[in-house]
């Protein structure tokens, strides 16, 4: 795209070189002459010479350079990284060998001892995990299940759908029935229709809150759950038939669309509406904390007479300062920040609350009136949006009960996440600054430590960079910090966008990428076991939200299909987003020797044996007596001697207990 310039004569020149700098007198001699270098000469031919191109074709010639360029580097960059992967030992792919197919699309997915339940359209739907057969289908309502939870009791399964409206109830699964116990938010008038945030039950089920949002305001409702009533109005049903309700009873509600493969007859379970349980007894309702303003105390002797029984201490309710104080901070801040505090602002959005029932601890201070069973939850920690302490309420209460903390720990920054163990036994708290508060709550049940703190902890920190760490603490050490995904740098879908621990493979965590990969990750060697593949065409949305539950006893994890919403769904692609993948750790060869030594029984979680620090003083001095005794029986001519210290020693340390 360039025109040369001259005639023809010119262009058969031969070409002229000519140096570059100024022209210099050599030195007399040969030896000092300078040696010429190709590069201080330029070509002159003429027949090259041409004219700059004008525009706008200079800068479609720039445009097309600078395009040549960049997929030059894409190029070699993906060369690179295939050359990179290929020197890499890559972990070994496993595909679901187990699938449950679906009749209807799933929005939520909830799991339980040995069923799977399925929240869709218009109900929700129950799968026996054995067998991948559907038992019961529920669907009475007008809107869509948008999610579900599902708590094991013992023998039986409690069952708390939310559909679009934001109404949650609560289902009572006990071995061949379905009962519907109570909806929780509702009511008649439409206008007063309350939704329902979240919700969390008990381990054990005693105790049940919901977290409800409606005009304009947050609050968590606390109800205590019958379950004893519950199992003696199953073993005698005819106490609890509701007489209103006449008529044949209502069978298992079974769409035309299901077809009687899809159905185990011989597990079969009936909806039964005409039989009435207990209602769940509501002790508490907490609202956020009140905004800190001026004191209404005219004295400190009061704001002391206020916090006499130190319940509330360190909220920064009970203060003595002033109205006037508070405006003057408040107008030396915006005068400090004036530039940032000009531009308009967004609502700051309700206040959330996070949750979760502790079990008896002595972390935790209590009144020393307030006993609870072992192994019962008998307090509840929260902890609000943009708040800085962390409260505590006793569940030990009734409903005419004043609403106060009995306790609270403050932070030094807002809370912005918490997690409980799954064996209640440890609490994290993470706040804005990037503290993490790592507690213990099994080490302060025992009242006589016989050496220096044993406790060790490890957790699992998902970073707001996608970045994955590893914090480990123990003892009265320092905690260590190791990094077990980096952040990604260029390649931002090999982000991680979830992350969840394998209760039944202690030191195993699954995780979740935006390209659609998992992996399997022993956090403890910091290695990558193997990566989980769906079959095709399997094709995650942009960005990735998977769909996915894991078992609390079984080395497994179940994904729901998917398609990409940029394009239009297929019949292959309906099919998939259609289906349960499982994922059975014992049905791959590399991984079923590491489930075998592994995972942790359904008994040993049950009976706390995988955790002995979670047990009473009485449990575990219990299970030493028996333990010891049983090594005592192998000695002859000892039982008797050392079986009479054992039990004296067990009689001092229940005793000790019982005065504190």
């Amino acid at each position: 795209m360039s025109s040369p310039r001259g005639s023809y004569a010119q262009k058969m020149r031969l070409p002229i070189y000519t140096p570059k700098g100024p022209l210099k007198v050599p030195p007399p001699t040969e030896i000092d002459w300078p040696k010429d270098d190709e590069e201080d000469h330029i070509v002159m031919d003429p027949s090259q010479e041409v004219d700059s191109l004008p525009q706008p074709y200079r800068m479609i010639n720039k445009l097309v350079d600078l395009l040549l360029d960049r997929a030059w580097g894409v190029i070699e960059e993906r060369n690179a990284r295939r050359e990179g992967e290929g020197r890499r030992i890559q972990p070994p792919v496993y595909p679901p060998l187990g699938k449950i197919q679906l009749n209807k699309p799933l929005n939520c997915m909830a799991i339980s001892q040995d069923y799977l339940f399925i929240g869709g359209t218009k109900g929700f739907s129950i799968y026996n995990l054995d067998t991948a057969k559907q038992i019961c289908v529920w669907e009475k309502l007008k809107v869509d299940v948008t999610s579900i939870w599902a708590t094991d009791l013992g023998s039986e399964i409690l069952i708390a759908p939310v559909d679009e409206m934001g109404i949650i109830r609560l289902f009572y699964f006990y071995k061949d029935g379905l009962f519907l116990i109570k909806a929780i938010n509702e009511v008649d008038d439409a206008s007063k229709q309350t939704t329902c945030v979240k919700m969390k039950i008990s381990q054990g089920g005693n105790f049940a809150a919901f977290l409800l949002q409606g005009a304009g305001d947050v609050w968590l409702d606390v109800y205590k759950l019958p379950k004893e009533s519950w199992l003696r109005e199953m073993e005698h049903p005819q106490l609890t038939l509701n007489p209103k309700k006449k008529g044949k009873q209502p069978q298992l509600n079974t769409p035309d669309s299901i077809s009687t493969d899809h159905l185990d007859m011989d597990t079969n379970v009936c909806f039964k509406g005409d039989i009435k349980l207990s209602l769940p007894v509501q002790i508490m309702k907490i609202k956020s904390p009140k905004p800190i303003t001026g004191t209404t105390f005219k004295s400190p002797l009061e704001v002391f007479a206020k916090i006499e029984d130190c319940c509330g201490l360190g909220s920064g309710q009970h203060h003595f300062i002033k109205d006037s104080q508070w405006e003057q901070q408040m107008a030396i801040f915006k005068a400090s920040y004036k530039k940032y505090l000009d531009r308009e602002w967004e609502e700051e959005p309700l206040s959330v609350a996070t949750f979760h029932f502790l079990l008896p601890s002595c972390v935790i201070a209590m009144p020393t009136e307030i006993k609870s069973p072992p192994g019962v939850a008998c307090v509840l920690g929260i902890h609000w949006t943009r708040s800085h302490n962390f409260f505590l309420y006793s569940l030990n209460r009734s409903l005419k009960d004043k609403v106060d903390p009995e306790s609270v720990w403050p932070c030094a920054a807002p809370i912005t996440v918490s997690q409980l163990s799954c064996s209640s036994a440890y609490l994290v708290l993470a706040c804005g600054d990037g503290v993490l508060t790592l507690w213990d709550l099994t080490e302060g049940q025992n009242m006589y430590p016989e050496g220096p703190v044993k406790s060790q902890m490890k957790c699992v920190v998902l970073c707001t960079d996608a970045s994955l760490h590893l914090v480990e603490a123990r003892g009265t050490q320092g905690p260590t910090v190791t990094v077990l995904v980096e952040r990604p740098v260029k390649h931002l879908d090999e982000a991680v966008c979830a992350v969840c621990p394998l209760p039944a493979l202690p030191g195993m965590v699954l995780i979740f990428f935006k390209n659609g990969s998992m992996r399997l990750m022993d956090v403890a060697k910091v290695k990558t076991i193997c990566a989980f593949a769906a079959p095709s065409p399997f094709h995650p949305g942009a960005p990735w939200r998977p769909v996915f539950v894991v078992p609390l006893h079984r080395p497994c994890f179940l994904l729901q299909g998917g398609h990409s919403h940029e394009t239009e769904p297929t019949d292959d692609d309906a099919r998939i987003q259609n289906s349960v993948f499982c994922f059975n750790f014992e049905d791959y060869p590399l991984l079923k020797n590491i489930s075998r030594n592994r995972s942790i029984p359904q008994r040993a979680l049950a009976d706390n044996k995988a955790f002995p620090q979670a047990l009473p003083l009485e449990k575990r001095c219990e299970r030493l007596l028996q333990e010891s005794f049983q090594k005592l029986e192998k000695i002859p001519g000892k039982e008797q001697d050392h079986w009479t210290r054992l039990r004296r020693y067990s009689l001092l340390l229940q005793r000790e207990s019982l005065k504190k």
